[in-house]
């Protein structure tokens, strides 16, 4: 094991699954049916990450509530049907989750995305035995935002900032995880930027899974320096 074990925090859109094709069909779903033009999927990419309840008053170029809750409701509708089920686990994804338990780390996977849907596709790809939780938002938007959300688990969990890691691949995730004085570590193959990850505070970033499991699963100094124990 690398060194004492420590909570592992993982996203799920663009760190665990690669949810793009069922995330981007939903949001034009929604767009569509309100009449709105539905921006390129290069543009509509920064929207993977954000809560719905942030993304849509951007795309709709509207705050109006009842407008906001109407394209949620549309997006919702095409979603928990079948985009929930576009997505893939990316390669390389469940194996290091498998190593990295089987190190004796807890893994919890604490994603924007509502717990509901959350919990669907963890069961659906197989993740299950590898976390402790599955902890994410509620419909009504409670606990959307990354920051707030890492608060709640932690303090209804008893875990200690300085022994938890969050890994995720965008700016939300590290700001989430510094509010709170937890690590935060970017991943490479997902939605975010190298930049994007570094100017928001990523202490570290990994390329692959495969090097992440490197430093926390592998009983190396690299994991020694890297991994401060559980308290």
């Amino acid at each position: 094991m690398a060194g004492p074990p420590v909570n592992l925090f993982f996203d799920l859109d663009g760190t665990l699954t690669d949810s793009r094709p069922g995330i981007l069909a939903s949001l034009r779903h929604a767009l569509r049916l309100l009449g709105r033009e539905s921006p390129p999927d290069a543009q509509l990419m920064r929207f993977i990450g954000p809560p719905t309840h942030d993304a849509f008053p951007e795309l709709l170029g509207s705050r109006d509530p009842r407008l906001v809750e109407r394209a949620i409701a549309l997006y919702r509708e095409r979603y928990s049907e079948v985009g929930l089920f576009e997505a893939s686990v990316y390669p390389g994804v469940a194996e290091g989750v498998a190593a990295l338990s089987s190190a004796g780390h807890p893994l919890r996977v604490v994603t924007s995305k509502p717990r509901v849907y959350a919990d669907r596709m963890i069961d659906h790809f197989g993740l299950r035995p590898f976390f402790a939780e599955v902890c994410g938002s509620e419909l009504d938007g409670t606990l959307g935002n990354k920051g707030d959300l890492i608060a709640h688990v932690l303090a209804t969990r008893g875990l200690a900032p300085a022994s938890t890691w969050m890994f995720g691949d965008r700016k939300h995730d590290i700001a989430g995880a510094r509010s709170n004085g937890v690590h935060g570590a970017g991943v490479l193959w997902g939605y975010g930027s190298r930049e994007e990850l570094e100017e928001a505070g990523a202490e570290c970033v990994y390329a692959s899974m495969r090097e992440l499991v490197g430093v926390f699963g592998l009983n190396d100094s690299r994991s020694t320096r890297s991994s401060p124990s559980v308290k």
